[in-house]
């Protein structure tokens, strides 16, 4: 059994959860990533030594099955990173059910299952939660209710956590990252510059504009708030929704048409060059 802490990274396959086994690993923590897909989380274990395990957040079965390996294989659990997550588009009227339920099986009562699942370990460890939520969590974006609603929800799941297992010495936080570079993003800034004849790199300029900022985040960056948060360093840090999104909801819509990029017909801001520093 391991002298290390010991984390649980879902979606740890890509995007912010690979990078935050990275992270983590550097730290000298044990990490099993989990996720629906062999290929990308072998790849995360080869390049940062941890532990893959092919999981389906959104399954009981699966979520149990992940506890009691993680149990077996490093004797506790001190950490957990809940951040699988998928997006379905599409308005009120215009949105499935059937994509409706994914997204709150995946983004919320996955969350929940293992939380459920690995509560009796973290607290034996006191240990710590931290819940990949979004900046649709604060702000609704347009066309993705269902996101919205679900990443809103998680941030409240992490909060009652906090409220009633924080006597018990268990700490529960969310993250809202705004735009971050990933594999998801990376493939929508694709989709959004091809509609308006950009670049990815333009695509994600015209996306920041008026993030303070002026830059997507990387996803190094979220993944280190994330083990900070884990860590002893945040020992009184519970409960806490904290943005990681640049400035971007701080910034006041109502102020953005005086903004000297917008122009009277209400086109869409020029590209401005993406800062690429940290």
């Amino acid at each position: 059994m391991t002298k290390n802490p010991v984390a649980i990274v879902t979606g740890g396959g890509t995007g912010i959860g690979a990078a935050t086994a990275a992270v983590l690993r550097a730290q000298e923590w044990e990490v099993v990533v989990c996720g629906r897909r062999p290929e990308t989380l072998e790849h995360v274990a080869r390049t940062t030594g941890a532990t893959p395990l092919v999981v389906d957040a959104a399954s009981e079965k699966d979520v149990d099955r992940l506890v009691e390996t993680t149990m077996a294989g490093f004797g506790s659990i001190n950490g957990l990173v809940l951040n699988a997550g998928i997006v379905r588009p599409g308005t009120v009227s215009e949105l499935a059910t059937d994509d409706w339920n994914a997204m709150v099986s995946t983004n919320l009562t996955g969350p929940f299952l293992l939380a459920k699942a690995a509560l009796p370990n973290l607290i034996s460890a006191g240990g710590s939660i931290v819940g990949v939520a979004s900046a649709a969590a604060l702000r609704a974006s347009a066309g993705i209710p269902g996101y919205n609603a679900t990443k809103a929800g998680l941030t409240m799941l992490m909060q009652s956590i906090a409220v009633d297992y924080g006597h018990r010495g268990i700490r529960a936080n969310a993250v809202c990252p705004g735009w971050t570079r990933t594999e998801m993003a990376d493939m929508e800034m694709d989709e959004y510059g091809e509609e308006l004849g950009l670049e990815r790199e333009e695509a994600y300029s015209v996306a920041t504009s008026f993030v303070p900022s002026r830059r997507p985040a990387k996803a190094s960056e979220v993944g280190s708030l994330i083990a900070w948060l884990l860590s002893g360093q945040a020992s009184y840090v519970n409960g806490a929704v904290i943005p990681v999104d640049g400035g971007m909801t701080a910034v006041d819509p109502g102020s953005l048409a005086l903004d000297p990029r917008v122009t009277i017909s209400g086109s869409r801001p020029a590209p401005v060059p993406v800062n690429q520093s940290p």
